[in-house]
């Protein structure tokens, strides 16, 4: 996976049969269906992979629950399935993880223990385990430390949870593996027409401002909370189709929710789900669902968001946090499908929409990381069939993603999210004895994973490294701050860059960090 390799390609000025506009687990799972179908296949990312979004989720790899309470049996039925999948082609990435419901009423317990039954039996065979009535000893037990005063029991169900940067990263690295490829700082600024038909884009190179035009049978824009801007480029007076909420999250220190189990509250005083789930040694709690006027690509949370959690936290955690145990906060957008009359964005369907311009450009809009592959299925079934590339069927619902190991590391292992790949790293540490230390006292990272973030991932500045590579910046803000000025100078020795860009990567991410971090609480 090689930023320089990829612009080679492009330089050849042969043509793409698919182009992908964006580089989120959308985009990623299309780029990756397309390719592994045997087309020439070119992802095309304005900033980095997995930076927007895809970086930003509750970690979950689920069905559902508040769908399957909403009554969206298709969604759940496709998402559990889909979750399974996840599992068994990259089980070095997705786990099974144990959530506690505990019931403030008598008619809590039966009323959750029998749509989790439900919620079971709509699994089958991909069940990732059999939930359970809870005694109110037993609820008190798992969730030690809580207050849970008014308990009469609860249920226990289990879900996925997974490294939702580390994936987009695996899936760029399986595009490559498949044969095709992907280059991030390229942002489209035009899709090029003939015969009143999109045959490619024009891009600028973000690390040279150059501008490039690439031709392809068939250009996909999936860029999630950006489609209406493409879909702008093809047609300047495009419906706007997307509804945009935004969701935040908290992360605190594991003791303050020291078990294995997450807490999963189905409804919260306002109507909300909350979760708090432990998460590389951490915990995070959120989410929030606020509709915000428009796309952003580093978005903040609202004080209406942070009052929410900080109270939420007070509640069902027992004490309100201290500004200095925040240890980082973060807000992600989420592209949703307009439906007529519908007010609030949680009501919305995560539901994808596949859709074909006069022009031929294909958007795909909607969905969620669980069914990410199950939408680039859909997305590239329909730009095939617009493009008249030739029928091949899809090979990804059985296809080991990049790393896959037949014994998956625990989820204490740093390295495990590397999956096969861990044996290179350690390698490089035993060769390179300096790269073994710790990144950092307070993160659970080495520094030989930035030089391979470097050399393997396509990682080309601070941010990539500390955000996506590894997820400091979504850990612990502030020892992710101390961690620059190292982190900058391993990259700039792999990247060949001088002295003044290590001042101004450690300058720029030290001030994005600076607005992770919870001032007041």
């Amino acid at each position: 996976m090689n930023r320089n390799d990829t612009m080679r390609q492009i330089a050849s000025s042969e043509p793409w049969d698919v182009v992908v506009i964006g580089g989120g687990s959308t985009g990623l799972g299309a780029a990756l269906e397309a390719a592994s179908r045997g087309y020439r296949t070119l992802l095309l990312e304005q900033e980095d992979f997995a930076k927007g979004t895809s970086s930003r989720s509750t970690k979950l790899v689920h069905g559902g629950v508040r769908y399957l309470q909403q009554g969206n049996l298709t969604l759940v039925f496709e998402a559990l399935e889909e979750r399974g999948r996840m599992l068994r082609n990259a089980p070095h990435l997705v786990h099974r993880q144990a959530f506690i419901i505990p019931a403030e009423s008598m008619l809590g317990v039966p009323f959750y223990g029998i749509g989790l039954k439900i919620y079971d039996a709509m699994a089958g065979r991909g069940s990732f385990g059999r939930s359970t009535i809870l005694s109110a000893a037993e609820t008190r037990r798992r969730l030690a430390g809580l207050p849970l005063p008014r308990i009469h029991g609860g249920v226990c169900y289990y879900d996925g949870q997974f490294d939702d940067a580390r994936m987009a990263i695996t899936l760029a690295q399986t595009l490559f593996d498949q044969g095709g490829y992907a280059l991030n700082e390229a942002r489209v600024v035009r899709l090029l027409q003939h015969n009143c038909r999109i045959v490619g884009v024009a891009a600028v190179d973000g690390e040279t401002g150059q501008e490039f035009e690439v031709s392809a049978r068939v250009v996909i824009n999936a860029t999630g909370i950006f489609s209406d801007a493409i879909r702008s480029l093809d047609e300047p007076d495009a419906t706007q189709m997307l509804a945009i909420s935004q969701g935040s999250h908290i992360v605190l220190p594991q003791t303050f929710l020291p078990g294995a189990d997450a807490l999963m509250i189905p409804r919260t005083v306002d109507g909300r789900v909350l979760f708090a789930i432990p998460w590389h040694g951490s915990v995070i709690v959120g989410t929030t669902d606020e509709p915000v006027p428009g796309a952003a690509m580093e978005p903040r949370p609202l004080e209406v968001e942070r009052a929410f959690l900080l109270d939420q936290i007070a509640r069902y955690m027992g004490r309100r946090p201290h500004p200095e145990e925040i240890l980082s906060t973060w807000a992600g957008q989420r592209p949703l499908v307009r439906k007529q009359g519908t007010v609030r964005t949680a009501a919305l369907s995560r539901e994808h929409t596949v859709m074909v311009s006069p022009h031929g450009l294909v958007t795909v809009l909607g969905g969620k990381w669980t069914t990410y592959r199950r939408m680039g299925e859909d997305t590239i079934d329909r730009a095939a069939q617009s493009a008249n590339l030739p029928r091949r069927s899809s090979p990804t619902a059985n296809l080991r993603l990049h790393g896959w190991t037949a014994t998956p590391a625990g989820t204490s292992d740093p390295l495990g999210v590397y999956g096969a790949d861990r044996s290179s790293i350690e390698s490089l540490m035993q060769e390179r004895p300096d790269l073994a230390v710790p990144l950092h006292p307070q993160l659970p990272y080495r520094t030989a994973e930035i030089v391979w973030a470097a050399r393997q991932e396509m990682a080309r500045s601070v941010e990539d490294a500390l955000a996506r590579r590894t997820r400091a910046l979504f850990l612990n803000a502030r020892a992710a701050m101390a961690a620059a000025p190292a982190t900058a100078v391993l990259l700039a020795t792999e990247l060949g860059r001088g002295p003044e860009w290590i001042a101004d990567q450690v300058a720029k991410f030290r001030a994005l960090a600076a607005t992770y971090i919870l001032e007041s609480a």
